[in-house]
């Protein structure tokens, strides 16, 4: 059964786009090892760099910058969220 919501990956944001994580969908190495990197359900992150043609995306979770191959990150649904300049926390 298909899903009524389909989200967008990892791969596919542009620079600068800021956006939840939803869901990670690899085989359990990695996902593991994307958990480890903190790519949690529900954790907000942004793209800081994507690489030429194919190349690496880097990706801030909080302070911690992650660079990921393309193949990773097309395996990581996440829900695309507005830019905010405070962090999330109320003023």
């Amino acid at each position: 059964m298909n899903s009524a919501r389909s989200y967008p990956r990892l791969s596919e944001l542009a620079l600068g786009q800021h956006a939840l994580v939803k869901a990670v969908h690899s085989a359990e190495s990695l996902a593991h090892r994307l958990v480890a990197l903190g790519f949690r359900t529900g954790k907000p992150l942004h793209v800081i760099r994507r690489g030429k043609l194919s190349g690496p995306l880097q990706v801030r979770l909080g302070t911690t910058d992650v660079i990921l191959r393309r193949s990773e990150a097309a395996q990581i649904e996440v829900q695309l969220t507005p830019a905010s300049g405070h962090g999330g926390k109320p003023a």
